[in-house]
């Protein structure tokens, strides 16, 4: 399914009747991977979310993740033996990788001129190309997603040893509090805001921090399992697994954190942004009125009592020595010159 906006969603034709894990948009190009069907139609690719084109993945993994960057497309599996990478350049051709150890690997990220990957089991790798992976040494086990924002790696997770860790560079780690003791398997960034979302708990299954560090646990729209989150163009969205057709899906930004599916709230946030409109238009024509008429009385008054006054780039100096009225109005000439028609002089 597809939404311009967070709100209003059409359901669209996948490739496959696969269960897709993940998808990632990169070079103009969205890309999506699953966990089952065959080796020739894991991978599905679109250049505009709509129409979607099945292509074979470089093993018949339970691919988990995909990512872009540096030019490359990135995906991680929980299975297979030495081949639970894979890499494509254009998202359709796709090469094994080896990874850095045969973990079950869930979630893979770019940043900083670096891909990470975490796994559920106490592992944790890099590469700075896609293709060559390094093992490291993550703050505990029992990670599910990490991504990366305003230079750091955040990585959240679910279990008795650690649920948040975070890193400046991808290699090492340091263990964080969350906002509450649930399973948290997925985390954005955006905004310069981290948002987490967890499948477990009551009113507390957001959490939120400015710097990865800080957590505050915030309510969602409905205790469901939000099992997934992202963000872009200013709204962060988040999809469950379970609820009905009215609330699966929950959006945050400026119009706030709620349960998104009928048309009447995509009319009433169409509404607020149209009068937003107006109002600012209005503002601004209300500005460059009183900006001309500032213009008009600085253009007889750039100089008094000696203290030049520049405008723009004219930089004339002119003394104002004449009034001119017409009833109440009052307009100020240059010296020696006539008052505009039916204006009169005034000493």
């Amino acid at each position: 399914m597809t939404s311009p906006d967070g709100i209003t969603w059409t359901s669209r034709t996948s490739a496959a009747a696969n269960e897709w894990t993940s998808v990632t948009y990169g070079n103009g190009l969205w890309v999506a991977v699953s966990q089952d069907g065959t080796v020739g139609n894991q991978v599905m690719t679109s250049s505009d979310g709509i129409t979607w084109t099945s292509r074979t993945a470089a093993a018949n993994n339970s691919w988990q993740s995909v990512t872009y960057g540096n030019g490359l497309f990135v995906a991680v599996s929980l299975d297979g033996v030495g081949n639970r990478v894979m890499t494509s350049p254009d998202g359709i051709t796709w090469t094994s990788r080896t990874s850095a150890a045969n973990k079950t690997w869930f979630s893979v990220t770019y940043g900083n001129g670096l891909f990470v990957a975490v796994s559920y089991y106490d592992g944790l790798m890099t590469s700075p190309d896609g293709i060559t992976w390094t093992s490291r040494t993550a703050a505990a086990d029992n990670w599910r997603t990490v991504t990366f924002g305003d230079g750091l790696f955040v990585a959240v997770g679910y279990g008795a040893n650690g649920h948040v860790m975070t890193s400046p560079d991808g290699i090492n780690w340091t263990s964080r509090t969350p906002a509450v003791d649930n399973a948290w398997y997925s985390v954005a960034y955006g905004n310069g805001l981290f948002v987490a979302t967890s499948p477990d708990g009551s009113g507390n299954r957001v959490m939120t921090s400015p710097d990865g560090i800080t957590w505050t646990s915030r309510t969602s729209a409905a205790d469901e399992s939000w099992y997934a989150v992202g963000y872009g163009d200013g709204l962060f969205v988040a999809v469950s697994s379970t609820g009905n057709i009215n609330n699966r899906i929950m959006t945050s930004g400026l119009i706030g954190l709620a349960a998104r599916n009928s048309a009447a709230e995509a009319a009433r946030v169409a509404a607020a942004a149209e009068a937003a409109r107006v109002a600012a238009e209005a503002e601004a024509a209300k500005k460059a009125k009183e900006q001309k008429e500032l213009l008009e009385i600085l253009g007889v008054l750039p100089s008094i009592a000696g203290i030049s006054v520049n405008i723009g780039d004219l930089a004339n100096t002119l003394l104002v020595k004449q009034k001119c009225v017409k009833g109440k109005t009052v307009k100020y000439v240059k010296k020696g010159s006539s008052c505009p028609k039916g204006y009169v002089k005034k000493k």
